[in-house]
This record gives C-alpha cells, structure tokens and sequence, in this order.
C-alpha cells in the first residue's frame, strides 16, 4: 500500500561513524537529538554508503546510482546533473526542494534538479580534488592523516562557523516558510561536521577529557587487521605507525566533541519542526555520506570498506512510521532516491525502473525482505586499485582488483578482525559471494574505466607531474563565507 504523500526534513551529516551515536550503544557520546529521534522512529542499524568518499557518496544519493553507473569516481568527478536526480523528479511535478548546506556538486549553475540552493558547499573551482587521481603504487609516503590526527582540540574553525549558519537557515525556513506551503516540500539540510578538521568547539571538546577516551579499538600496530591495498592506505597517509596514545585520545575526543556538535545544530531543526507543528505533517531522515574509521584499526577519515569507514547511521521517523523499532534489514543511500519519491507522492519516471535501490518506507513498516544485498565500490583518493564491497546478512565481502580479497563474519567477528577469505573451509562462500558481486558489476572492466577517466582527466589539468606539483593544498573543500 502507498504511503500517504507528506513533507520530508532530510538531515544530512558529513563523515558521520554509525557507532558514535548513543542511541547504537557508545557508552560516552553524548547525542540527545539524533537519541530521541530514534527513540521517535525507527533506527536502521546495517545502513551502508556506496561509496566511502565525499564526492562520489553524495552523486549515488542524489542519482540513485552507483559510481559505476553515474561516472562520479572520485572527489574530482563531481556530480553535474548529467544523470536525473531524485530532485528533477520532484521539480518536475510541482514539489519544492530547498536544499541548506553542503551539496559537494560541480558547481551551483549545473541543472542538478535543486534549483533553491542556500548556503551551498560545492568542489572547490568547480574541480574538486585533482590529487584522488594519481592513485599508482610507489607514491612518496604523505603525512596529510597524520597532521590533521596530530593537530586535533578545541576550538571553532570554518566549518562549525558554517553549520551554526546551516542550521540558522534551516530553522528560518521551518518557521517562516513551510506553514505557508500548500503541498507536500522537501528540505534537504546537510551539515558539515564531524568531518575533519578534528576541531570541536570547547564546550563540546570538554565533553570529553583524555581519562574517559579508550583507545579505538584494534588500534595498536600488532591488533590490526592488514591487506595490502589498506596498508598502502595508511603509508599514504603517514598513520602506519602508532602515535602517542594521548595523542590519539585527543583526536578521539575532537571527533566525539564534533558529534555532539554536530547533534546540538540537529536538535535546532527538529525543535522548530516541533514547534511549528509541523512534525505532524513531516517525516524525517537522518543519515550521513560515509564514516570515519576515527582509530580503529589503525586508520583515520574514510576511504576503506571496514565498517568505521564504509556503514553509516540511518534513522527515519514520521507520524505514519513505528517508533522506538530498529530494522537489520541491510540498506544503502541508493535507496533514498525511491524513499524520497514515495514520501512526498512524486512518481518515477519510465527511466527509473533500472535504479537499484527501493523505497524503505515498507522495510520501515516491518515488511521482511530476507538476505538483501548491499553495495559499494571506491576508485578514489589513496586507493592503489578499485575495491568493491557487498553486505549480505552474514558476511561482507571485500574483492579488490589484483589483490586478495577479504571475507568477515560480521555475526561472529563484528570488529573484523578475522579475514576468512584465504580460509580453505570458506572457499565456496567466497566463491558464491564473488558471483554475487558480478551480478552487479564487473570489477576488472570497471576499474579499467575508471583509470582510463581519471587519467584522462589528469591529462586535461596538465598531466600527472603538474598535478602532483602543485601538491594538495587544500586538506578539504572550503566552507563558503557565512556572518
């Protein structure tokens, strides 16, 4: 049965770990808002992106496709509306889309479906990140992960500046503007935190004092789990060895300060929902680009199929959906695209049929579907080869292109730290699993595709030597200025 058209709040966070969040059991964070929100509706708890990178992650919410279908590879292949997104289907049949925030698209001019942007965040120069090109092996060791690890503490930077400012906006708009609209909108407010910088306002910092921080788990140098291509990552990022461990507690508690940063802008929006009245008429989701590995295993931001980097928070709530319930069923951000569409009581387009997600709005109501797969590929920065990733309700598989590939037991090892792939006794599940991944992509073919792009692109912006010396100044996409 249909659901009943209604406004949807969409709240977005940037770089978000699905197990720093109270409401899925940390036994420190503090996240009252996004708690609550939870308690309100229904928790999706084996949520996953489809690509563990800003750029890429955030073209596959709004096409409803994956890397390999939208050609957004990397953090220089920025979304442009060449695919029709969720918001082109809404504009088109007369439904309001105002977006607050950070959109990470090629540029604000691009025909991407979302003609009222507010503060919008795109790629810088309308480029992005050239340096995610250059992804052969023998690079000079870098220290990017290293700095921003080592540079963490209290204080404001540009970006809380800019989600105070998002979360201002989004307010204004729920107050001032939504009581007198007619039909079914949509708001889209997507915040930057806690991506790095590692900066948290010092209220929010002082959350959290060294002596209450453990060490992220498997973080030590002989607890970590290793693959080549996730080695290769750390060496690029100057993190393969172990800092000092108050060094590392102070990161960690830098990233929990910007989540509960991040929770405090949340809890704004939905208090003006609530006051307005307007949570009577509006279901909510919260969710977030990617991850962060924030210390476990080693590994600092994004960029990798461990589920610190690659699974992402998903609640969504609303007057029609259960409260206090949380679903196993495995679930991705192609999956929004449909969700969106059905919640608002927009239609597809005959074009829409090959999309690979669905609605969740009936998995949200407790409809079973049993053993669904879910999927994400990275062709992106630091990565030495194209790896892709599938979820099923036991095990995640991980095949990369000329490496081993690895297998966890996510039931049984939730912390993956046991790679079963090389186990002979788990040979024919490592075999039905690669069959499965092929059902959706080629790996070998695809990786070659994105090379021969990216390379392309290179040659484009003056070839690989100019690139590389320019060097990558800039560590993240600058927030636009904000009062």
């Amino acid at each position: 049965m249909a659901s009943k058209p209604q406004n949807l709040l969409f709240i977005m966070s940037d770089q978000h770990n699905r197990d720093i969040l109270g409401y899925n059991g940390h036994p420190i964070v503090q996240t009252p808002h996004l708690n609550q929100l939870a308690q309100e509706g229904v928790n999706f708890t084996n949520a996953y992106t489809n690509c563990p990178i800003c750029v890429p992650s955030r073209a596959s919410l709004a096409t409803g496709r994956y890397p390999h279908d939208n050609g957004s590879w990397d953090n220089a292949a920025p979304y442009s509306g060449d695919k029709p997104s969720w918001g082109h289907r809404l504009a088109e049949q007369g439904i309001q889309v105002t977006t607050v925030g950070k959109l990470h698209y090629r540029d604000e001019s691009d025909d991407t479906g979302f003609p009222d942007q507010r503060l919008p965040l795109h790629v810088l120069g309308g480029v992005g990140d050239l340096f995610t090109l250059i992804r052969e092996t023998g690079l000079p060791a870098g220290s990017l992960g290293r700095k921003q690890v080592l540079s963490a503490g209290p204080g404001e930077s540009s970006y809380t500046k800019y989600d105070r400012a998002i979360a201002e906006e989004a307010v204004r708009f729920l107050r001032e503007e939504a009581p007198n609209l007619d039909k079914p909108w949509v708001l889209f407010v997507s915040f930057v935190t806690p991506h790095y910088p590692l900066t948290a306002p010092a209220e929010y910092f002082d959350l959290y004092p060294l002596d209450s921080i453990e060490l992220p788990r498997s973080y030590k140098i002989d607890e970590r789990s290793s693959h080549p291509v996730v080695d290769e990552y750390r060496r690029l990022l100057g993190i393969a060895d172990e800092l000092d461990e108050d060094a590392v507690k102070n990161a960690v508690a830098a990233y929990y300060g910007l989540c509960s940063f991040m929770d405090a802008q949340v809890g704004q929006v939905l208090s003006a929902l609530r006051e307005t009245g307007l949570d009577q008429s509006t279901r909510i989701i919260y969710t977030s680009d990617h991850g962060d590995s924030a210390g476990e295993h080693g590994l600092w931001f994004k960029s990798t199929m461990y589920e610190g980097s690659a699974a992402i928070p998903f609640i969504m709530a609303g007057p029609d959906l259960p409260r206090g319930t949380q679903v196993t069923h495995n679930i991705s951000l192609v999956d929004c695209f449909p969700t969106i569409l059905e919640a608002v009581g927009a239609k597809p387009h005959e074009e829409d049929h090959d999309l690979p997600g669905q609605s969740l709005l009936t998995l949200a109501k407790g409809e079973y579907e049993p053993n669904r797969i879910v999927f994400s590929e990275y062709h992106a920065a630091a990565s030495i080869t194209g790896f892709f990733m599938i979820r099923e309700e036991q095990y995640k598989f991980i095949y990369y292109v000329g490496y081993p590939p690895q297998l966890f037991n996510l039931v049984a090892d939730p912390g993956e730290n046991n790679d079963l792939a090389g186990d002979p006794e788990y040979a024919e599940v490592v075999w039905r699993l690669e069959q499965r991944l092929r059902e959706i992509v080629d790996p070998e073919k695809v990786n070659s595709e994105a090379r021969a792009d990216q390379e392309c692109r290179l040659n484009l912006h003056g070839g690989r030597e100019q690139v590389i010396a320019k060097g990558f100044k800039v560590p993240y996409t600058p927030a636009p200025a904000v009062k």
